[in-house]
């Protein structure tokens, strides 16, 4: 047996009512896979916090722990959907930082998110759901260049309303790559026993963070100034690798040597063709991160971005 959470609301007054000394921060799609990272550092930090959800009272088991977890750590939930404008502009209103963390079929959805912003007028930052690459630099192949594309037109829907921003830029998640030393053909898998697939010659760097320090940094900069309307990468000297670095720090650990075998970018591609959702975004942004390098292969223009460990 399992009991509804216990709902702690938020006053639904303005929030230049109220004396906080923390901005109030909302999160859209806070029970997604970054999504319950960043409540938990929201929380943390000591942001007064709630989550739009759709209902208190899911019949799933997994998410009403999630929800009674949250109220436990003193989060709110507020109920409202990204398709119900009257209920987020009212959840919007309470808030000073609007996150967004909706998965990648409701990207194009957050038109709805910048229409309830306007309507509301008090959000001092947005964080729309990125996530990963910086999408103006991505050189893949669809489907991820669709989905990029839809990120960065987003990008210059809120840049058009004048909506205040932050893009987060955190690259690679560790969790995704790390088990399986980089082999994407093995994610889930663990790492590989004696045969491992590298895509291209393996020298390309990619970044890698864990969730974790992705929510710390992205709720670290929400109220600094020198992040507003800005990229913040993460991109820390010591977390950007080769596959074939990684593969070496892995041997020298595991006191034994992989058979490598290296997939040329025309073997890639037909790969790609051949895989379903969500296999065949994942190998086109592995294309992008380790056939072709593009987390590391430009310098940071200070004009638009900033690293978040500096």
């Amino acid at each position: 047996m399992w009991s509804s959470p216990q709902i702690q609301s938020w006053s639904m007054e303005p929030k230049e009512d109220m004396d906080m000394e923390k901005s109030r921060v909302l999160v859209i799609g806070g029970a997604g896979d970054i999504g319950k990272h960043i409540v938990a550092a929201s929380v943390h930090l000591g942001h007064p916090t709630a989550i739009l959800i759709k209902e208190f009272a899911p019949s799933d088991i997994i998410k009403v722990q999630l929800l009674n977890s949250w109220v436990n750590s003193g989060a709110s939930l507020l109920k409202g959907d990204l398709f119900d404008h009257e209920s987020l502009v009212k959840a919007i209103k309470c808030a000073d930082i609007v996150i967004s963390a909706v998965g990648p079929h409701q990207v194009a959805e957050q038109t709805r998110i910048v229409a309830a912003i306007k309507e509301a007028g008090s959000v001092k930052r947005s964080v729309p759901s990125e996530f990963g690459s910086d999408v103006d630099r991505l050189h893949t192949v669809d489907p991820a260049v669709s989905l990029c594309a839809l990120k960065a037109n987003f990008r210059r829907v809120i840049e058009a309303e004048g909506i205040p921003h932050t893009y987060v830029s955190c690259n690679s998640f560790a969790e995704t790559y790390l088990p399986s030393i980089g082999d994407v053909t093995a994610i889930g898998a663990g790492p590989p026993a004696s045969k491992i697939t590298i895509l291209g010659d393996g020298d390309a760097k990619a970044v890698f963070v864990f969730k974790d320090d992705i929510a710390t940094y992205t709720m670290r900069v929400v109220d600094d100034a020198r992040t507003l309307n800005k990229i913040l990468y993460m991109r820390r000297p010591t977390n950007v690798v080769s596959h074939n670095e990684l593969i070496s720090m892995w041997e020298k650990k595991a006191g034994r040597t992989l058979q490598k075998v290296h997939l040329p970018e025309e073997e890639i591609l037909k790969w790609i063709e051949e895989a379903v959702f969500p296999l065949n975004i994942l190998l086109s942004l592995a294309l992008s991160i380790f056939a072709r390098g593009d987390q590391s292969n430009f310098d940071i223009d200070p004009a638009v971005g900033v690293e978040a460990t500096s």
